[in-house]
């Protein structure tokens, strides 16, 4: 009798600990994840500086089950310009991989510590953080304006970001500070993260027209890709560091696209998308869609109706804001105000890129100014090769 109730009491105290050890290990699992649900997806819009990255951002962003963010490794960069873009990337994949996991302490080695959320860089521009549990100036379902929830919202505790953030079922992040494709794989394996990506890319020479009205702004971002240590350009160098950065971007592409394309590792399979945006600006309904439908989204009424008054306006937009132009029209502007001299040597840099995502080459300012004759190629059915889980160990 006197075994039988010590085996008893073994038994019991083994199960209590068993017991114990469940709750323990599943209350860390709350606490660690507590955004965590069966139809969480993370995506990543991935792309350069002006190649209308700012509007398919907002086209997830208006989305009312979308919380979104605007380039928030720009506080990386800012912080530590004096690094190159291949030193600071693991910095800005680690800031990323935090900010769709909710934790948004990852910003205190960036910002100061009594923070608002607009101090976040282009914060404005997010309907989520516009609307509640953020702010109540709109409502979840609305359509945001970034000049109206600046003047209503700014005073906004950073800290209620991640209250917001763990209330959506997709977090969108969209990032210019990425020039290849490697360091990212862990996110597709990381057993917290739902990790997608959407390419976005765009003619170059349209590109490089846009970064000429905004030279000043990007020499900062310019002088971190090319590694120069935050010296000062001079002045009459400053175009050509545009056309140095542009090599770097078209290379990137390449990198990117040939990595996801040709003996890409399994768990990119479904998982990453390549969007032109001359595509999205001449069929934005459809191309909008099926960037949606990869996303697990639905493209609601509204939605529709924003989407297309926004693409079909009078004006050619600005530098930056988001506002109703003629997109396609703006898409092909370069066709007609840059000179030949300047489109001929961006095709020399890009060559290759523009080839591989289907940009036909001019060759002539005749040719440039042909406007009947369309440069942008159907876009290749690629036949993408998936390495087997056996392959990728090898």
């Amino acid at each position: 009798m006197r075994l039988t109730f010590i085996t008893t009491t073994i038994v019991a105290f083994v199960t209590i600990q068993a017991l114990a050890f469940f709750f323990l290990y599943s209350r860390q699992n709350v606490i660690y994840s507590p955004n965590k649900q069966d139809n969480n997806v993370h995506i990543l819009l991935l792309s350069s500086w002006r190649s209308g990255s700012s509007f398919v951002g907002q086209v997830f962003s208006q989305h009312p089950d979308v919380f979104y963010l605007m380039e928030p490794a720009w506080h990386v960069w800012v912080q530590m310009y004096q690094n190159s873009a291949s030193v600071l990337k693991m910095a800005v994949r680690d800031l990323i991989r935090s900010t769709f996991l909710c934790d948004m302490s990852v910003f205190d080695a960036y910002m100061s510590e009594d923070r608002l959320v607009s101090h976040l860089f282009q914060w404005e521009v997010s309907r989520a953080l516009c609307s509640p549990p953020m702010c109540d100036f709109y409502a979840r379902t609305d359509l945001s304006n970034d000049l109206v929830c600046k003047k209503h919202c700014n005073r906004t505790k950073f800290s209620k970001m991640e209250e917001a953030c763990k209330s959506y079922s997709h977090i969108v992040i969209k990032e210019v500070r990425f020039f290849e494709l490697k360091s990212l794989f862990p996110l597709f394996t990381d057993p917290l993260l739902n990790f997608k990506i959407i390419h976005l890319v765009r003619d170059p020479r349209a590109v490089l027209k846009s970064r000429n009205k905004s030279l000043y702004a990007l020499l900062r971002d310019n002088s971190i890709v090319l590694g120069t240590k935050g010296k000062r350009i001079e002045k009459s160098k400053e175009e050509d560091s545009n056309y140095e950065v542009m090599k770097e971007i078209c290379k990137s592409h390449l990198l990117i696209h040939d990595l996801a394309s040709e003996k890409a590792p399994d768990f990119l399979k479904q998982r990453y998308m390549m969007l032109r945006y001359e595509d999205v600006v001449r069929d934005p309904l459809k191309e909008i869609s099926a960037m949606y439908e990869f996303s697990g989204l639905n493209l609601t009424p509204k939605l529709k109706s924003w989407i297309y008054n926004i693409t079909h306006g009078e004006g050619t937009g600005s530098a930056f804001k988001i506002t109703s132009r003629n997109a396609k029209t703006t898409s092909e502007a370069w066709r007609t105000e840059m000179q030949f001299e300047k489109i001929s040597k961006i095709q020399n840099i890009c060559a290759r890129a523009m080839n591989v995502l289907g940009y036909e080459l001019v060759h002539s300012e005749y040719e440039q100014k042909l406007l009947s004759r369309d440069l942008v190629l159907p876009q290749r059915k690629y036949k993408f090769s998936w390495l087997s889980s056996e392959e990728e160990t090898t």
